[in-house]
């Protein structure tokens, strides 16, 4: 079998032509992003949350969701920065079921990727000028950096994708908050060498071009669990896994040591409400042992306006069609009392 190519999409630069961010919102996401970094280098306290759907569907529920969370932000915002995942691209274990707004802008109809990558600006654009908030995306796909590159003020990497060469290539050239996560086998020395790669210049080829990138200060680990060989899911969050982190962290010459938890998928066993046991933990962890209050620089949490998850086609508004979420009564509250701890 052969590729069938269907139709030349527009490039990077094209879009951002058609679909620009507003020059004042330029200012908002310089300041966001310095923000981040301040974090992420130790040059302030705060502390992150990543939080939001698990995968960013309807852009009405979705700019709703962030319009709430930019009304506690202006609550916390003194010892929090919230960022909203608003992830356009959901990876699938099998290939199979929704795999985002980029693919299917309307979850009940065919994929339109040009669509797709249209409606993912729009929605990430409109929740910036309504709540002053950027965003936090998943790079599933290396080569669609650029299309979202001048809005987006933290970039993830999953499980699947962080032993990639061009995922950890790419990720050298970005100027933003990057969180290589463990690779679903668990392994801690994969994701470190994944950030080492990250945060050092490299030359590659890019989207047709010869490229050369300095390297992002910014890289850093996400533990977000594992999965060992007989499929069961093992945690990662503990106070001995973080101390183990910290320790690998030691041994290798790396910028900025730093961490952010994943409180769902294999660290929760994907069973969203213990998300909210497993923050305060963390949280406690870090109240215990003033190495890893320092390295522990946040937290991302599944959240939608309904909790659970449903069928595409559900029909229930601001609920999941992907991995269950915590609610938004059950987030909020979770919000405050990670911003009551030290």
């Amino acid at each position: 079998m052969s590729f069938e190519f269907i139709k030349k999409l527009p490039t990077p630069a094209e879009i951002r032509e058609k679909y620009p961010l507003p020059p004042s919102l330029v200012k908002v996401k310089e300041e966001r992003d310095a923000q981040i970094r301040d974090v992420i280098t130790g040059k302030s306290n705060k502390f992150l949350v990543i939080i939001g759907p698990c995968s960013a569907d309807n852009e009405d529920s979705v700019c709703d969701y962030v319009n709430r969370l930019a009304k506690v932000n202006e609550k916390v915002k003194d010892k929090l920065i919230l960022i909203p995942r608003i992830y356009t691209n959901k990876p699938r274990t099998t290939g199979e079921g929704y795999k985002g707004i980029v693919h299917q802008p309307d979850p009940e109809k065919k994929p339109d990727f040009l669509a797709g990558l249209i409606a993912m600006r729009k929605m990430h654009i409109r929740a910036m000028e309504e709540t002053g908030l950027t965003a936090a995306d998943e790079m599933l796909y290396p080569e669609n950096w650029r299309y979202v590159s001048d809005i987006l003020s933290y970039v993830a990497i999953g499980a699947r994708s962080v032993e990639d060469q061009q995922h950890r290539l790419t990720v050298s050239g970005f100027d933003v908050a990057s969180g290589m996560k463990n690779p679903t086998s668990g392994d801690f020395s994969v994701m470190l060498n994944s950030v080492y790669a990250a945060q050092h210049p490299h030359s590659f080829i890019y989207r047709g071009w010869e490229v050369n990138t300095t390297g992002n200060d910014l890289a850093h680990t996400v533990l977000r669990g594992a999965t060992n060989k007989h499929g069961h899911n093992i945690p990662n969050y503990h106070y001995e896994d973080l101390n183990r982190l910290l320790e690998m962290y030691g041994k290798m010459d790396l910028k900025n040591p730093a961490c952010v938890i994943d409180v769902n998928h294999s660290n929760s066993n994907k069973q969203f409400e213990q998300q909210i046991r497993i923050a305060k933990e963390v949280m406690h962890s870090r109240r215990l042992n003033a190495d890893i209050h320092t390295l522990v620089k946040g937290l991302m949490i599944e959240s939608y306006i309904e909790e659970g998850c449903q069928k595409v086609g559900g029909g229930v508004y601001g609920k999941s069609i992907t991995d269950p979420c915590l609610g938004w009564e059950d987030s909020e509250r979770l919000i405050y009392d990670i911003a009551e701890y030290d």
